[in-house]
């Protein structure tokens, strides 16, 4: 269990960082806590990296206005959305799939931009405690041509981002709707997984069931034999959730200032390249 205490030996840590913003609140502190099992120094590490990420990436943490065209389109063509109630245990769920599966229309950086956006909304607002989450991929729509428009260099940064800076706590990785396409992505994303993000992954097939020997069905949206109501719909509340938050984005970044670090730079991996080079016949 975090401790008031905890909290505030990382708040009088965070004031002694010249390179790191200061305005974190007392939740946002228990949350990189929680998710660092409540230790002091991995905690801290974390909270550095979290900044220090986010500076070392402008493509994904720079020009974050709601209302931009960009950022409205991707509302349009993909559904990543937190489901409305939590499992039993406390775990927050998570899905993720095509709206639209035009490869053409599909922009990495731009999703990667949106979905940390809801990511920083949830940290900001969401009041109740979240024991963990439950990421849900589906692949419906996918295609190669999907996987030529990442560009690695950024791949590996949203990949070191989500598993060691973002302050979530990944309890299991669940792909549905696996085609065959999955092998390929598989072998080039597993060089960036940690081992332990990896042992979370569980496949399910198209037409099975498998998935609800995990979660409750009626957990999930109507599309998917649940009771949480149509994707749509809350795609269209939490763009609603994230547009209302405009002001904030557009004042904060959120972003270190190496200039002023007065402790050993931590590393931030390097890649270059893209998917287009590396696709597997």
């Amino acid at each position: 269990m975090t401790s008031n205490s905890d909290i505030a030996t990382v708040k009088e840590w965070l004031m002694k960082q010249a390179h790191l913003p200061k305005d974190l609140d007392d939740k946002i502190i228990a949350k990189f806590l929680h998710c660092c099992d409540n230790s002091l120094e991995k905690t801290k590490s974390t909270i550095d990296l979290f900044f220090c990420l986010r500076a070392d990436t402008p493509e994904f943490f720079c020009n974050r206005d709601p209302q931009d065209e960009k950022i409205q389109n991707i509302f349009k063509l993909i559904d990543f959305v937190p489901l409305p109630k939590r499992t039993a245990e406390g775990y927050r769920l998570f899905l993720y799939r095509l709206a639209d599966t035009d490869p053409d229309k599909f922009s990495f950086v731009d999703y990667v931009k949106t979905f940390f956006m809801i990511g920083e909304t949830r940290l900001r607002k969401e009041t109740e405690k979240v024991e963990g989450e439950v990421p849900i991929f589906d692949m419906t729509g996918y295609s190669l041509r999907h996987l030529t428009r990442i560009p690695l260099p950024l791949l590996r940064k949203y990949m070191q981002y989500s598993q060691e800076a973002h302050p979530v706590k990944l309890m299991q990785i669940h792909i549905i709707n696996a085609v065959p396409l999955l092998d390929k992505v598989l072998t080039l994303i597993r060089p960036f997984m940690k081992s332990e993000v990896a042992a979370m992954l569980h496949v399910h097939l198209p037409g099975s069931t498998t998935l609800y020997n995990f979660i409750p069905q009626e957990l999930l949206p109507e599309e998917y034999g649940g009771q949480m109501g149509p994707v749509n719909d809350i795609t269209r509340s939490w763009k609603k959730i994230v547009e209302d938050e405009q002001e904030w984005f557009l004042r904060t970044s959120w972003i270190a200032d190496e200039s002023k670090r007065m402790s050993k730079k931590i590393g931030i991996q390097k890649m270059e390249g893209s998917f287009r080079s590396l696709v597997i016949d």
